[in-house]
C-alpha cells in the first residue's frame, strides 16, 4: 500500500511537499557546511580549511581518474558539489524522518524518490552530451556516440544511451529507497501490538542499529559511484575513453 502524500498543483503540474522540503533542507545543509568550512581562509590552513581542502581533493581524485587533467579541472567543482549533495541527500532520511499525524512523511532522503534521481541523471547526462559536442563538434559527437566502434551497432548504441540514464538514476534510487523501507519495517515491528511487543523490540533494536550503519555506508558508496559514472559518461561522449 502506498504511503499518503501531501501534494499541490501549480501551472497544471503536481508537486510533492516531501520532495520539495527534503531537497531544500539537503541544499541548505550543503551550503551551510561549505560556508562554515571555507570562512576566513588563510595561508596557514586551520582545521576547517583542511577539511574543505580534503573534500575537494577527494572529489577531484574521483573525477580525475576518469578524465584528462584539463577536462577534470573544468568539472572539479561540479564533481564536488554533486558528490556533496548526493551524499547528504542519501543520509538525511536515515538520520531524520518527519511524519505528521495524517501519516504523511514530510522529511526523508530526497534520493529515495525516482523524480530526484532522474533529475540528477538528466542533468549529468546533459552536461556529458554538451561537452561531447563542444570537444568533437556535432558531427564527431554523433559519430562517436552512435557509430562507434562500428556503424552496424547503431541500434545498440541508442539503447545504451537510454540504459545509461536508467542505470544512473535507478541504481541510486533503488539502494536508498530499499534502505529506508527496511528501516521503517524494522521500526514498525517494535510497535507490533500484543504480548510479543517486548520480545520483538529486543530483536529489532540491534538489527535497526546495524542496518542504520550499513545504510549510511551504502549511501556514501552510492554517492561515490554516481560521481564515478558521471566522469565515465563525460569521458565516453567526449572521446576521452
Amino acid at each position: 500500500m502506498d504511503e499518503p502524500t501531501a501534494t499541490f498543483r501549480f501551472l497544471g503540474l503536481t508537486f510533492d511537499w516531501s520532495i520539495i522540503i527534503s531537497t531544500l533542507v539537503s541544499m541548505a545543509i550543503v551550503v551551510a557546511i561549505a560556508v562554515f568550512l571555507s570562512r576566513r581562509p588563510s595561508v596557514r590552513p586551520n582545521k576547517r580549511q583542511n577539511a574543505m581542502e580534503w573534500m575537494l581533493d577527494f572529489s577531484n581524485s574521483i573525477i580525475g581518474g576518469q578524465l584528462p587533467k584539463d577536462l577534470a579541472r573544468k568539472f572539479g567543482l561540479y564533481a564536488f558539489t554533486l558528490f556533496f549533495f548526493v551524499i547528504v541527500s542519501n543520509e538525511i532520511g536515515l538520520l531524520l524522518q518527519i511524519k505528521m499525524g495524517d501519516g504523511v512523511t514530510y522529511m526523508k532522503s530526497p534520493t529515495a524518490d525516482p523524480i530526484v534521481t532522474m533529475t540528477l541523471s538528466i542533468m549529468t547526462l546533459a552536461i556529458a552530451h554538451g561537452i561531447g559536442v563542444k570537444e568533437l563538434g556535432l558531427g564527431g559527437y554523433l559519430k562517436n556516440m552512435l557509430l562507434t566502434p562500428y556503424s552496424w551497432m547503431l541500434p545498440l548504441n541508442i539503447i545504451e544511451q537510454l540504459a545509461n540514464f536508467l542505470t544512473l538514476s535507478l541504481r541510486l534510487f533503488g539502494n536508498i529507497f530499499a534502505g529506508e523501507m527496511l528501516l521503517n519495517l524494522i521500526a514498525g515491528s517494535m510497535a507490533w501490538p500484543g504480548h510479543f511487543n517486548g520480545f520483538l523490540t529486543i530483536l529489532a533494536l540491534p538489527l535497526e542499529m546495524i542496518w542504520q550503519g550499513f545504510s549510511l555506508f551504502i549511501g556514501a558508496i552510492q554517492a561515490y559511484v554516481f560521481v564515478i559514472l558521471t566522469g565515465v559518461f563525460i569521458a565516453q561522449l567526449s572521446g576521452n575513453e
